[in-house]
């Protein structure tokens, strides 16, 4: 058997292999609930075969959208639509599934990727005031973010342990905690976008305190059985930022308070960032942070083909591999990687008249 197709454990959700479908913003959800869309695109994810699917970034009020047509976990609304979708891809699939709940800061209101991306005015219909750890706006030219004052960050820590109520609810199976890609709990973290004169700016350990209330909230209201991680960013490929050196010493601290598993990718903080894009790129991040800890580790970033994700593997880099845009690209992507490696895969017994007549030892029936 390869790597790839081998078990793997985060705390108490064991994983049927190790290939990750990441959390992909859809842009499709309506005053943050689920619609049609969601439907069909995770239940088409659900049976590609992988180990795992994480839910887009999540909001977990609605100030914390990306944009206006960003998922959101907040209310009885959000939770009932997303329950519906649930429905509908649980009751075909039995793939573990997860859910990325997440602030944007500073880094909300902004308009979908087809549509450009740029903040939208407070004062839009689609857009409303960001906030953010310090007066600092994400682009040049944008409003300033009002600042969080201590009761303000309080209803954010708040927001973030009242969706993973509504989660577990749901039945899924792991809380991905968003503290990368430049949104609000990585701008505390980050000196760049960090300049508060409080507890919770300045040295390593204030900036760290935002996400460690926040893991502590999550971790206090969600059941045993689910898997709690972070998503961080290793660097924000900036001079001054956020970098490995913190991010190794973040890796320690979540680990000591109980922390399942990282899922480590970088940038998104700064327009600034210089970042030499290839085949990866990323991977080393994570193979120095694997090094620090013993919770299993994710490595994310053009990483595209079955035997690449294999040598990650196999070289001790990480322990479990996302597969993002290669997914939305070939959505049949682990039956290809498993046809490549000799591995098998279990489809739905709707599909099994589909094995190629080459390769007969792919598909095990359930």
């Amino acid at each position: 058997m390869s790597q790839l197709f081998s078990p793997v454990s985060f705390g108490p959700l064991t994983l049927p292999n190790r290939i990750v479908i990441p959390p992909m913003c859809q842009y499709s959800a309506e005053d943050g609930r689920a619609s049609d869309w969601h439907a069909m695109h995770l239940g088409n994810l659900a049976q590609s075969g992988a180990g795992l699917l994480i839910l887009e970034a999540t909001a977990v009020e609605p100030r914390g959208h990306i944009s206006w047509a960003d998922l959101g976990l907040w209310d009885d609304a959000t939770e009932a639509a997303l329950a519906q979708v649930l429905g509908s891809v649980r009751r075909w699939s039995s793939m573990p599934l997860g859910i990325q709940l997440a602030h944007a800061g500073r880094k909300a209101s902004s308009a979908r990727p087809w549509d450009g991306s740029k903040q939208i005015a407070a004062d839009d219909a689609h857009g409303w005031p960001v906030v953010a750890p310090s007066p600092r706006p994400f682009r040049a030219g944008d409003p300033a973010p009002d600042t969080l004052d201590e009761e303000g960050i309080a209803a954010i820590v708040q927001a973030f342990a009242d969706s993973p109520v509504r989660a577990d609810r749901l039945g899924l199976d792991l809380i991905e905690i968003h503290a990368a890609h430049g949104y609000l709990l990585h701008q505390f973290l980050s000196p760049l976008s960090n300049q508060r004169t409080d507890g919770y700016g300045g040295s390593l350990p204030n900036r760290l305190r935002l996400l460690m209330e926040v893991f502590d909230a999550v971790r206090a209201v969600v059941s045993e059985r689910m898997a709690v991680g972070v998503r961080i960013c290793a660097s924000d490929w900036v001079d001054g930022g956020w970098d490995l050196a913190q991010s190794e010493t973040l890796a320690l601290i979540l680990e000591a308070r109980g922390c399942h598993y990282l899922h480590v990718s970088s940038a998104g903080l700064d327009e600034r960032q210089k970042i030499n894009i290839a085949p990866n790129y990323q991977v080393p991040f994570a193979q120095a942070i694997k090094a620090k800890v013993r919770m299993p580790v994710i490595a994310v970033g053009l990483i595209t083909e079955p035997d690449q994700a294999e040598s990650i593997l196999r070289h001790n880099q990480a322990d479990a591999v996302a597969v993002a845009r290669g997914m939305l690209y070939d959505p049949r992507w682990a039956w290809h990687a498993a046809a490549a490696l000799g591995d098998s895969v279990v489809p739905s017994p709707q599909y099994l008249r589909c094995e190629p007549r080459d390769v007969r030892h792919l598909f095990t029936a359930r």
